[in-house]
């Protein structure tokens, strides 16, 4: 009985870490299946993300039109995918040039989108620009080149897509913006603001594309990255600045959010919020507590400028 006992937990945990594992398998298998031969386009496709999300996208069998500033880098991509792909499964990606912060010439480039297939079933908007800074130490000039990129490249390329679908009564269009979309975080303002425009606009156009059965979705992680950084030391970790915001730091890998993506376009889920615990508490503290929110911010944000005159 003892014996029993003992080994119960251990069971339990293999058990439920089996029926995890087997729904997370089921699930992929029919994200998969449900991009196949789909008409996908993916902005910035050069990024660690937009590599990802093509990855994703390729082995499940879209036909996918892949857009970046670079050529050279394009081609690179294409290279990666087509050498590791079946390619009786999979098609030959088709590759656009486009800076989306140049709102001038997407008109031109949409069209050449649709000239690729005549259509555009999902549409992912990836491109992001950041910066970080005082906000007197930010340009005006600057400060239009982030919301050209992070809000009017994006909402420019969707208008210019959007009549296709409307004719077709059928869509995607898929924003992968940020948390700071939610809440702002201290000398990250343009980027911050241009996060809150996008997800204001895409929260209207879900609304108003909903008669024609175009689905409009968000997917919000905390910042991307390539590893999973550190903190950088300092006797400011130890304060309620890192209980609040320090986990946001640390970032989701481009392969979960890439995997996120594929999920969420398979589902009929509208916003999808990829944080730990501390950042979601954040989210609800600012929208039901916002004294206590600009406290806690202003709070950390004197200790650490503290610590680092002390540095």
């Amino acid at each position: 009985m003892g014996i029993l006992a003992i080994l119960a937990l251990p069971l339990l945990l293999l058990g439920i870490s089996g029926i995890i594992y087997i729904y997370q398998s089921v699930r992929w298998l029919l994200s998969k299946s449900a991009v196949q031969n789909k008409v996908v386009v993916i902005t910035d496709a050069i990024s660690g993300l937009g590599k990802e999300c093509s990855r994703v996208f390729h082995t499940g069998g879209a036909r996918l039109v892949l857009c970046g500033r670079t050529w050279e880098k394009l081609e690179a991509l294409y290279d990666a995918l087509i050498s590791v792909a079946d390619p009786s499964m999979t098609y030959a990606p088709k590759l656009i040039l486009l800076d989306i912060s140049d709102i001038n010439c997407i008109q031109d480039v949409a069209k050449e989108i649709l000239n690729c297939y005549g259509c555009v079933d999902i549409l992912i908007n990836n491109a992001s620009m950041k910066v970080k800074g005082a906000v007197q130490s930010i340009s005006l000039e600057l400060d239009k080149k982030i919301m050209d990129a992070n809000y009017f490249g994006p909402i420019t390329l969707t208008k210019a897509i959007l009549p296709s679908m409307i004719s077709r009564r059928t869509g995607q269009i898929v924003l992968i913006n940020s948390i700071q979309g939610k809440i702002g975080i201290p000398f990250r303002a343009a980027y911050a603001a241009s996060k809150h425009a996008a997800v204001g606009f895409f929260d209207c156009l879900r609304a108003e594309m909903e008669e024609f059965g175009i689905s409009v979705k968000t997917v919000n992680p905390t910042f991307i990255c390539s590893y999973h950084r550190q903190p950088a030391p300092g006797n400011w970790e130890a304060s309620i600045w890192k209980f609040f915001f320090r986990k946001v730091a640390y970032g989701v890998h481009p392969v979960e959010v890439a995997e996120e993506v594929l999920c969420t376009v398979s589902s009929k889920k509208q916003e999808v919020l990829m944080a730990n615990p501390i950042p979601r508490a954040a989210i609800y503290i600012r929208t039901f507590f916002p004294e206590l929110f600009f406290a806690i911010v202003a709070s950390g944000l004197r200790e650490k400028l503290k610590t680092e005159e002390e540095n």
